[in-house]
């Protein structure tokens, strides 16, 4: 028997039929179809090797919030 007999659809089915009918990149479960890049790899073997093992809080990462606000202000002229 089901532990959730009442799911019938989760997440995991939706979103990569959805990536796959907008032709978007399927993140949801974390496995991307392409090769990853040798410098998001570099980054990850230094960070591992530094013990760098927390989650990032829940309101976000204040570093990557400030780059992403510029993006979005030098892409879009909006804050």
């Amino acid at each position: 028997m089901s532990k959730l007999p009442y799911i019938s659809t989760s997440i995991f089915t939706i979103m990569p039929k959805m990536a796959a009918e907008h032709n978007a990149i399927n993140l949801s479960q974390g496995f991307p179809n392409f090769p990853v890049d040798e410098r998001l790899t570099n980054i990850v073997a230094k960070l591992t090797k530094e013990n760098v093992h927390q989650y990032t809080p829940m309101s976000g990462y204040t570093p990557l919030l400030s780059k992403i606000a510029i993006l979005i202000k030098k892409s879009y002229n909006s804050q």
